[in-house]
């Protein structure tokens, strides 16, 4: 495995383990969500460039405006649960309730 490849999965899998041992406030979470898809992000761009694959290069792109999208409706969340619960805390959250 190469040094980049190498990086750019073990950039993944520190963001995926982040999420899911590290989930005690939501800004947190998000902060790993974001970390995967830079990683994911870096890794497309990698592999269209080196197949040279002109047919899928606009794909990074698309992956970055889903990531915008994702974060932006990530902040909005953010800023909705700490207006209605008073923090970010995960535990304080209840799906069950309306």
């Amino acid at each position: 495995m190469q040094p980049m490849h190498f990086a750019i999965t073990m950039t993944f899998v520190l963001g995926l383990s982040g999420l899911a041992f590290h989930r005690y406030h939501l800004l947190s979470a998000l902060l790993c969500l974001e970390g995967m898809m830079i990683s994911l992000f870096i890794a497309l761009s990698v592999w269209t460039l080196q197949f040279g694959v002109t047919n899928f290069s606009i794909a990074p792109m698309v992956l970055l405006a889903f990531s915008a999208c994702e974060a932006s409706a990530g902040l909005a969340l953010l800023v909705a649960t700490s207006r209605t619960h008073g923090s970010d805390l995960l535990k304080t959250l209840n799906l069950l309730q309306c």
